[in-house]
């Protein structure tokens, strides 16, 4: 038995920025990893590629030149003839260069990295199964940090082993272009990949049984979305679910409750993900599982058992790589008293890659009218935008929600760049600021940024123009009470 100050288990992003924190600060770590190559979910099979292939189809498409040459230049391109190893290409060499970065991470901060399946023998004793045989190891640990991350929700009733219905993991390995795709689930993946593949000249579906496009987006910017959706002639089905599939010999018939039908090539099942937890022996600690696959844990992401943390997707919500990197700083800070990182910053971006692509942050109208909060807004389009007219994209938008006293609350963007644009955003909402900000910088010319000092100037205007019609008011009250109406 080897015994190390840290014994990880998954090296997806959660887990390598944790491995590292405590390495750099002189702690003996180990990780183990269940499959051949490092980065998780997010490098191998999620984000990165799912987003490396967004940016192929907006190449091949020429989407984002759309507003250049004319509304109709890209979408008349018929790009389902394209081989899946010309579409997959940029892909998987972006996701080869990653795993070399996160293999490069792992040793200079010399941490030995164990391929294998692990589990728990005890509270302190992880056993790791290699994947290419041989005898288990053992490893003892002062602290255990659980980072398995999340795998795709797989209805029993889904007929998996049909080679033309995917999960979210398995998507990218179709070995063909389908003519025609339903994609069920409208949440982020859902709506990622749908779009994606609709850029790419597939005619997609997209069920759901909820009546709005991810409703937890400002709802002006779902309806955006949902818009955008249209134009790619994505067929959006809300309010509707799916009762049965039924594999034929050219196409799988997918069957809704309502009585409807459709017959398509392929089926992406995007119903949710859950901790992955399954196999790791955690009923021997006696540590329980939430429904969904989560473990439960505190502010500090202790489980508990004291020494034993956990974060990321394996803990729920918000289950995204940027906040599953930070939960393993601030629990390996806590765990060895390292006097540094503290806490996760209580304010985070959100970024969603569809086409178009959103990025939010804050309150939207919608959460203010629930908390009560006296609020207004501010617009600016990107086709008042000097950049947006240049790079073609004329539908995009930067709205900031601000409270009476112009602090800001909230900011939600759709379109190029979002995801880019809203730290803009985010770092004056941490500073606690106002929209004057945005008023007295001084932005590149020309942006897209500078659409955040002409959203405030709106904002200001519908500020002003408040109060004055609250003067008209009072003027016309006090003229009330002295003039006698006859």
């Amino acid at each position: 038995m080897t015994h190390y100050d840290l014994v990880v288990i998954g090296a997806g992003p959660a887990g390598e920025k944790g491995a590292a924190q405590a390495a750099y600060f002189g702690k003996r770590v180990a990780i183990v990893e269940a499959t051949p190559h490092v980065g998780g979910a997010g490098i191998n099979t999620g984000t990165i590629p799912s987003k490396a292939l967004r940016e192929t189809a907006l190449y091949f498409s020429g989407l984002r030149e759309r507003g250049l040459y004319g509304a109709d230049h890209a979408f008349n391109r018929d790009l389902r003839d394209l081989e899946m190893q010309d579409l997959m290409y940029r892909q998987q060499e972006v996701v080869r260069s990653l795993r070399e970065v996160v293999q490069q991470n792992i040793q200079r901060h010399r941490i030995e990295l164990l391929h294998g399946r692990a589990s728990f023998d005890d509270a302190h004793t992880v056993r790791v199964t290699p994947l290419g045989g041989g005898s288990d190891l053992l490893l003892s640990a002062d602290v255990i940090l659980v980072a398995t991350g999340s795998v795709p929700s797989r209805d029993h009733d889904i007929p998996f082993g049909d080679a033309r219905i995917y999960d979210s993991d398995e998507i990218l390995e179709m070995q063909r272009m389908p003519r025609t795709m339903a994609v069920v689930g409208a949440g982020v993946i859902g709506c990622e990949y749908a779009t994606t593949f609709a850029a790419l000249g597939i005619e997609v579906t997209l069920i759901d049984g909820r009546e709005r496009l991810l409703p937890f987006l400002d709802a002006e910017v779902s309806q955006r979305l949902r818009m955008a959706m249209g134009a790619l002639q994505v067929d959006v089905r809300l309010g509707e679910k799916v009762e049965c599939y039924e594999p034929g010999a050219d196409s799988v018939r997918v069957g809704l409750e309502g009585g409807d039908s459709l017959s398509v090539e392929s089926v992406l099942i995007a119903a949710g993900r859950l901790g992955n937890t399954r196999g790791l022996g955690l009923e021997r600690l006696g540590l329980a599982v939430g429904e969904r696959g989560h473990l439960e844990v505190n502010g500090h992401y202790q489980t508990s058992i004291s020494h034993v943390y956990a974060v990321g997707d394996v803990i729920g919500f918000p289950a995204l790589a940027a906040t599953s990197m930070e939960q393993a700083r601030v629990a390996m800070v806590h765990a060895f008293d390292l006097k540094y990182k503290t806490r996760v910053a209580p304010i985070c971006p959100l970024a969603i890659y569809t086409i178009p692509e959103i990025g939010m942050v804050g309150e939207s109208e919608e959460s203010c009218r629930r908390k009560g909060i006296d609020y207004e807004v501010g617009r600016a389009p990107y086709r008042s935008n000097a950049r947006g007219q240049i790079t073609g994209d004329l539908n995009g938008q930067v709205k900031l929600v601000f409270a009476a006293d112009k602090q800001l609350l909230g900011v939600h963007i759709i379109g190029e760049s979002a995801a880019e644009l809203v730290h803009v955003g985010l770092m004056v909402l941490v500073a606690a600021g106002s929209i004057d900000a945005f008023i007295d910088a001084v932005f590149n010319y020309p942006t897209l940024g500078d659409a955040y000092k002409y959203a405030a100037y709106d904002g200001l205007g519908k500020l002003q123009r408040r109060a004055s019609g609250h003067c008209d008011a009072l003027r016309a009250i006090y003229r009330a009470d002295i003039i006698p109406t006859r």
